[in-house]
C-alpha cells in the first residue's frame, strides 16, 4: 500500500485501545470511504482484530448494566486472593510432608535426623533471605505496616510491583516450609499480596476516580478472610489495624471482596474431596449444655489480665530487639550485607532447640501449626482420668504427653521457649506473618490456666471445666491484646463456630486490650513502622506523643512569593512557572501579605493564553475563591493531618492574624511527616 494510503488507513485508529465506545460508532462510517484496493485485505485485518475488540466492548456494557466494573473486580479480588492460598498452603503441606518422611526414614541414626531436621529449615530460611536480598528488597517482613502506609495517603511504588508479588509469594513458601521450627505465619505478606493484586486490577476501572483507594482497603480485608475464611472478621481486621480512617462507603465493597474470598477458600476443600459440606477451620467439640459455669467468668478475666501483661512484656522486648538491630554495628552489617547468612544461622539455631531428641520433646515440635491449634484447643482435659493410655497416645494431645513431663510441664516450657524463640524469629529479613504464631502463643497460655483449673477442681461435680474454652479466648485476648484490636475475638468465633463462648472470650480480650493499650504503648505493627521509619502518624504519635502536637507553624516551609490581586501577565507567568499546585493564592499585596483568596491554575494558564489580557489585572479577569477551610500557624500538625484526610480540598491555606503563612498540601504533610519519622 502507497504511504498517502497508509495516513488515510482507519483500521489502525480504531485498534487503539483508548477510543473506547467511539470506536464501535466510527467503524462502519470509516470502512465506506476506503478504496477499493485496500477492501481485501483489511477486511482479513477487520475480522482479527476489530471485531474482537467490538466483542470486548459489548461485553463490558452488558457487565455494567446490572453493576459497575468495579463490583467484579472486587468479587475477582477475594477469588483470586483465595486461590493463591490455597495453592501456597498445599504447596507448603507437601513440602512440610516430604520433611517429615525424610525424618522419618532415617530412624536409628540420631546423627543423620539431627541434621535433616537443622539444615532443613535453615536452608529454607537461606533461601527466602536471598530471594529478598537480591530480587526484591521490599518483599521481607510482614507488609502490613507498609500497607496502612499506603492507605494513609502516601505512594510507595515499589512495595506493588509484580516483581515484589513473585518475590514475596515464594520467599513466603519457603519460611512457611519451614513448619513450626521458625513459628511463622502468612497473614501479613497475604493481606501485602491482597493489596497488589487490588492495585492492578483497580487499573480495569480507570473511569472511576476513587476505586483505587477504595480497592487497597478492600485487598486488606480479603488477605485475612483468604487466610482463614472469615469474612467479617476480615473486614473488621482493615478497619481496626490497616486504616487509620474508614470511611462508610468502604464496608458494603469489603464485604463483597471478603465473601467472595472467604466462601473460594472454604469451597475448595469441598472440591477436593476433604469435606463434605462447608465448615469451619478448626473442628471444635465443646459441650453444649453447659459451655461454662458463670463464676468462669471470673477466670477468664484473669486469663485476659495475664495475656495483657505477657503482651506488655512482649511488645517492650520487641520494640527493644528492633531498636538493636537498628543501631548495633554488628547486627546492621549481619542485617544489610549478609542477610542469607544471618537466616540461615537463626533457623539452624531454632531448629536445634526444637530438635525432638532434646527440647523439642517437651513442646510437641513434631507438630505443625495447625495441628498446635487443633490439640491446644480439644475440649477434654488432658489430665482427665476417664483417658486411658492408648487414647492418651492416638488423641490430638499426643505431642504434648509423649515426654516423661506432666502435660502442665510441657505446656510451661513450651511457653517460656517459644517468647524468645518468636522475638528472635521477628528478626529474620524474610516474607513473614507474626499474627498466628502469638495466637497460638495465646491458646497455649489459655490451655495452661484451664489444665490447673480442671485439675484443682476435678473432684467437683458441680464444675466441669472445658480447658479448650480458656485456649480459644487465650489465643484471641492475647493477639488482639498485641495488634490493639477486637477482631481477633471475632476471628476466634469464625474459626471455630463456638459462639457459645462469644461472652467469655470478649470479656478476656477486652481486658487484655485495656491493659495493652495503657500508657499509648505501642502495638505489634507501631513497633515495625517506627522501627522502619514509616511516616504513619499513629504509630509517630505512640513512640513521641508530643510530635502530633507540635505546632504547624514551626514546620512549615516559608511561602513562595504569592500573588498580588493587581499583578500582570508577567508575575503570572513566573509564578505560574515557579509552583505547579491547583489552587495559588492570591493576597493584597506584598506589603501587607493579607490573604484574600485563591485562583485556579487553569484559570491563570487561560489568562496567559487570551491576547486581549494584556496590560488588564488579575482581579479583573480571573475569579477569586474563598477558601472554606483556614488553618492557623497554631494548630497542630495531628489536626492538619486529619483535616486533610476528611476535607475534600486537597489544599490548605494556613494564616496568622489573616496573613498568608504557608500552604499545605498532601506532598507537604508527607515532607513534614518523613522528617518527623528520620528524627525518632
Amino acid at each position: 500500500m502507497p504511504d498517502d494510503r497508509m495516513e488515510h488507513c482507519p483500521v489502525e485508529k480504531s485498534t487503539c485501545p483508548h477510543r473506547g465506545a467511539d470506536v464501535e460508532t466510527a467503524y462502519i462510517p470509516l470502512l465506506s470511504h476506503m478504496s477499493r484496493s485496500c477492501r481485501g485485505p483489511r477486511a482479513t485485518v477487520k475480522g482479527l482484530t476489530i471485531d474482537p475488540l467490538i466483542c470486548l466492548l459489548k461485553l463490558k456494557r452488558c457487565l455494567e448494566t446490572p453493576c459497575g466494573l468495579e463490583w467484579y473486580c472486587y468479587a475477582a479480588l477475594g477469588a483470586l486472593t483465595a486461590l493463591l492460598s490455597v495453592l501456597m498452603d498445599l504447596t507448603v503441606a507437601k513440602i512440610i510432608k516430604a520433611h517429615q518422611l525424610l525424618y522419618l526414614n532415617l530412624e536409628g541414626s540420631v546423627l543423620l535426623q539431627f541434621l535433616c531436621w537443622t539444615l532443613y529449615p535453615a536452608c529454607l530460611c537461606a533461601v527466602a533471605s536471598w530471594l529478598s536480598h537480591h530480587i526484591c528488597p521490599f518483599s521481607a517482613g510482614s507488609g502490613i505496616p507498609e500497607v496502612r502506609t499506603l492507605l494513609a495517603g502516601f505512594e510507595l511504588p515499589q512495595y506493588l510491583s509484580v516483581t515484589n508479588m513473585f518475590t514475596k509469594s515464594l520467599g513466603l513458601v519457603c519460611t512457611l516450609s519451614a513448619g513450626s521450627t521458625v513459628f511463622l505465619g502468612k497473614v501479613g505478606p497475604f493481606v501485602h499480596l491482597s493489596t497488589m493484586m487490588g492495585a492492578y486490577l483497580s487499573r480495569l476501572c480507570q473511569s472511576k476516580t476513587d476505586v483505587g483507594d477504595q480497592m487497597l482497603v478492600v485487598s486488606a480485608a480479603v488477605g485475612v478472610a483468604s487466610c482463614f475464611g472469615a469474612p467479617v472478621s476480615g473486614v473488621l481486621f482493615s478497619i481496626e489495624v490497616a486504616c487509620s480512617l474508614f470511611p462508610l462507603k468502604h464496608y458494603l465493597p469489603c464485604f463483597v471482596a471478603a465473601a467472595c474470598g472467604a466462601l473460594t477458600f472454604r469451597l475448595f476443600a469441598v472440591w477436593s474431596g476433604e469435606e463434605e459440606t462447608l465448615q469451619t477451620l478448626f473442628k471444635t467439640n465443646f459441650p453444649t449444655t453447659l459451655p461454662f459455669d458463670p463464676l468462669e467468668i471470673l477466670f477468664f478475666a484473669v486469663l485476659g489480665l495475664l495475656c495483657g501483661g505477657v503482651s506488655c512484656l512482649f511488645l517492650c522486648c520487641h520494640r527493644r530487639l528492633l531498636h538493636c538491630a537498628r543501631t548495633q554495628p554488628v547486627w546492621v552489617r549481619m542485617l544489610t550485607t549478609e542477610k542469607a547468612l544471618y537466616s540461615a544461622a537463626v533457623g539452624f539455631l531454632l531448629a536445634c532447640v526444637t530438635f525432638p531428641h532434646s527440647a523439642g520433646q517437651y513442646m510437641a515440635s513434631e507438630c505443625t501449626m495447625k495441628q498446635l491449634l487443633t490439640s491446644l484447643l480439644h475440649f477434654e482435659s488432658w489430665l482427665s482420668a476417664s483417658q486411658n493410655a492408648s487414647a492418651l497416645e492416638t488423641g490430638p494431645c499426643m505431642g504434648w504427653t509423649s515426654s516423661d513431663l506432666d502435660v502442665p510441664v510441657a505446656l510451661l516450657i513450651f511457653l517460656l521457649l517459644k517468647t524468645w524463640m518468636l522475638l528472635l524469629a521477628c528478626t529474620l529479613p524474610v516474607p513473614a506473618g507474626y499474627f498466628m504464631p502469638v495466637f497460638i502463643y495465646g491458646a497455649a497460655m489459655g490451655r495452661l490456666l484451664g489444665e490447673v483449673l480442671a485439675y484443682v477442681t476435678s473432684g467437683q461435680n458441680q464444675l466441669a471445666v472445658n480447658p479448650g474454652g480458656y485456649a480459644l479466648a487465650g489465643a484471641a485476648a492475647l493477639s488482639g491484646a498485641c495488634t490493639h484490636s477486637l477482631s481477633p475475638a471475632l476471628l476466634a468465633l469464625e474459626l471455630t463456630g463456638q459462639f457459645s463462648h462469644a461472652g467469655p472470650i470478649f470479656v478476656s480480650t477486652l481486658i487484655a486490650n485495656v491493659l495493652a493499650r495503657a500508657r499509648l504503648r505501642p502495638s505489634f505493627y507501631d513497633n515495625l513502622s517506627i522501627s522502619k521509619r514509616l511516616p504513619h502518624l499513629p504509630s509517630l504519635k505512640k513512640a513521641s506523643p508530643r510530635l502530633a502536637l507540635t505546632p504547624l507553624g514551626q514546620l512549615l516551609r516559608a511561602p513562595s512569593v504569592p500573588l498580588q490581586k493587581s499583578a500582570g501577565q508577567a508575575e503570572v507567568q513566573t509564578t505560574v512557572s515557579a509552583s505547579f499546585q491547583a489552587h495559588l493564592p492570591v493576597v493584597h499585596s506584598d506589603e501587607s501579605q493579607v490573604l484574600l483568596g485563591y485562583v485556579l491554575r487553569s484559570d491563570l494558564l487561560q489568562f496567559l493564553r487570551d491576547d486581549q489580557n494584556v496590560g488588564t489585572r488579575l482581579d479583573e479577569v480571573c475569579c477569586i475563591h474563598c477558601p472554606s477551610v483556614l488553618l492557623s500557624a497554631q494548630v497542630t500538625v495531628g489536626e492538619t493531618y486529619r483535616m486533610l484526610s476528611v476535607c475534600a480540598e486537597q489544599t490548605l491555606f494556613v494564616t496568622d492574624g489573616g496573613k498568608l503563612r504557608g500552604v499545605v498540601t498532601w506532598p507537604e504533610m508527607k515532607r513534614i511527616l518523613e522528617d518527623l519519622a528520620r528524627n525518632i
